[in-house]
């Protein structure tokens, strides 16, 4: 590979201060070092995976991700930064949010510039505890598997050893680099939301650390999630002897959701589909409740306003004037939309990507899930770079979680390259 063939060490270590420097003569040699420097982090990176996948930190197990918000803080303060685990107080009720939500993990490292750069990743898991025995970290052959490792805790990694690899080159060019772990992303980041967003606001880069596919990728727009929730309210009556007594809530279900259905528009990103429904206690009881829930997926954010009206006003056209009829719309994620901010930096990814020979797609069309970086876009005067993590497999399963071991070297590069050169402002940021 043409970025890393051997130079004598005096020469390399004189061509890397001055890279560090600032210089811009000999670009090639700076960028080998920054390579060399990622090679030296992978095993530290597998060692770290490995004592994250340990903890159990399943969104709803506070205990397992207090301790795992622990070691995370240790290791941010050993690597010289201003660490604080932070209580969720600023909660965003759902309706499945539980009474208490795990912590976060604040960090702030400074530097000497005057440019401010934000890290983001989640260490709470979909999973429930005593899961971990069936899934414990292992290497196989050119992955390594783990409860958790796909889906973040490699992310959480990859932010403190890429840290440790501009520490260990003296890089600090930045002006703040902030580093935020949430510990309720998989239940929508009810603690977290504000936070993100608060501190996203005043960036001037940020990198979330959510896998970065299969094939190697960043992401720019991913979709926003909502919730509909509809609830009518009727009369129970015998169903044999005086149907005529009731105001049937399943009927007015029914109906309710047979014209709310037009609210879709698939052509333009905008999903709405209702998934569950319950009515009724007894076969020969007229109904005097009944519920349905409704997924929702938007790729703008007015979309969801939009779409909330439309519900209220859609309710008021009932089949049975008696009846009650309510919705309540939550927004559990906001899409994230890209910009041109956003495509210009990426873009400057696909080009360090190059200097390895290797490809980096950018996807700025939203498809699948959401996740934090959209809050930390929703007032960002920056760019917002979702994907930064490894490439890997199988978030969420029982048995087939791993990170491809490969990606670790490339990825850390990546990360360090795109810290560096928005840093010193060699990066397109518009």
């Amino acid at each position: 590979m043409p970025l890393s063939f051997p130079r004598p060490p005096i020469l390399r270590a004189c061509l890397a201060l001055a890279f560090l420097g600032g210089a811009h003569a000999a670009l090639a040699e700076p960028v080998a070092a920054v390579h060399e420097a990622a090679q030296a982090q992978r095993q530290g990176m597998l060692d770290t995976m490995r004592d994250l996948v340990g903890i159990e930190s399943g969104s709803k197990d506070v205990e397992g991700v207090e301790r795992i918000a622990e070691l995370i803080r240790d290791r941010l303060k050993a690597l010289g930064g201003t660490v604080e685990i932070v209580p969720a107080t600023d909660v965003f009720r759902l309706d499945d949010t539980p009474e208490k939500v795990g912590p976060m993990v604040h960090a702030e490292f400074k530097g000497k510039g005057d440019k401010k750069i934000m890290l983001i990743a989640h260490m709470d898991t979909v999973y429930r505890n005593g899961m971990l025995k069936d899934q414990p970290f292992r290497v196989d052959g050119g992955k390594a598997y783990g409860l958790g490792i796909a889906d973040d805790k490699h992310g959480v990694a990859m932010i403190l050893h890429t840290i440790a690899l501009l520490q260990k080159l003296g890089f600090a060019d930045y002006g703040t680099l902030t580093v935020l772990i949430n510990g309720d992303e998989e239940i929508s980041s009810p603690g977290a939301r504000s936070t993100i967003t608060r501190l996203g606001a005043d960036q001037d880069a940020v990198f979330s650390f959510e896998g970065g596919g299969a094939q190697a990728r960043l992401t720019l727009a991913t979709s926003g999630i909502g919730a509909a929730y509809l609830a009518v309210q009727g009369k129970t009556s015998h169903a044999g002897a005086r149907p005529e007594g009731g105001v049937n809530a399943l009927y007015e279900l029914a109906h309710q959701l047979l014209q709310l259905d037009n609210l879709s528009k698939p052509e333009e990103g905008l999903k709405l589909n209702w998934t569950v429904a319950q009515a009724g206690t007894n076969r020969n009881v007229i109904p005097g409740q009944a519920t349905a829930q409704a997924d929702a997926r938007a790729l703008r954010v007015s979309d969801f306003d939009a779409l909330s009206r439309s519900l209220e006003a859609g309710i008021q056209k009932k089949l049975l004037p008696e009846s009650k009829v309510s919705v309540k719309f939550e927004v559990r994620r906001p899409p994230l939309e890209a910009t041109p901010a956003s495509r210009a930096l990426a873009a400057h990814g696909v080009r360090i990507y190059q200097e390895l020979d290797l490809p980096l797609k950018v996807v700025d069309r939203a498809s699948g899930g959401g996740t934090d970086a959209a809050f930390a876009a929703l007032k960002a005067r920056g760019p917002v770079i979702e994907g930064m993590g490894l490439s890997g497999f199988g978030a969420h399963s029982n048995d087939a979680e791993y990170i491809q071991i490969d990606s670790i070297v490339p990825r850390l590069y990546l990360a360090a390259r795109m810290i560096m050169d928005v840093s010193q402002g060699k990066a397109p940021m518009k």
